[in-house]
């Protein structure tokens, strides 16, 4: 029986790849840039970021927790980025460019974020995972920590992938 398995990107292409992705979340999303998301790894299956607390980012002045839409902003950026992993290894066969070109058109049809214990600390964890990838839709569900560990919110979410 003939091999039918498409050959994967280079390590130099998967490189590029993930310099690409770095840089379309961290600056190209500037939305992601103003709450100060940095990736901590795009490995499968939960990319993760890291971001600071800021007197910018409080929702809370008295007790300094961290705001509300800013949890929500951060667990559906991360659910994006799970995405866009997930897609760059779908089409592992692909160059840089042609999975970029696959984002175009992603987007939030639905997020649902549970609220499960207060902000509060000096940084915070958020990852994501695919738990879906159709041709069409693309769900997956995240999560928030302190810096202990300490699980703040979880949300599930919905995306449009093409």
């Amino acid at each position: 029986m003939p091999d039918t398995t498409l050959p994967r990107r280079s390590a130099e292409e998967q490189q590029r790849l993930d310099a690409a992705l770095t840089d379309l979340f961290e600056h190209k999303i500037t939305f992601n840039q103003t709450l100060g998301m940095r990736i901590k790894t795009l490995a499968l299956p939960a990319p993760t970021c890291r971001f600071d607390m800021r007197p910018e980012l409080v929702g809370h002045y008295v007790y300094g927790r961290l705001h509300g839409g800013v949890i929500s902003s951060v667990l559906d950026a991360m659910g994006g980025l799970a995405l866009m992993v997930a897609i760059g290894e779908k089409h592992a066969d692909e160059a840089t460019p042609q999975i970029l070109h696959r984002f175009a058109r992603m987007g939030t049809i639905d997020l649902r974020v549970d609220f499960l214990r207060q902000g509060i600390g000096t940084h915070f964890f958020a990852s994501a995972e695919v738990t879906r990838l159709g041709g069409r839709v693309g769900s997956t569900q995240m999560r928030m920590t302190t810096a202990d560990g300490t699980l703040i919110a979880t949300a599930a979410a919905a995306y449009m992938v093409s």
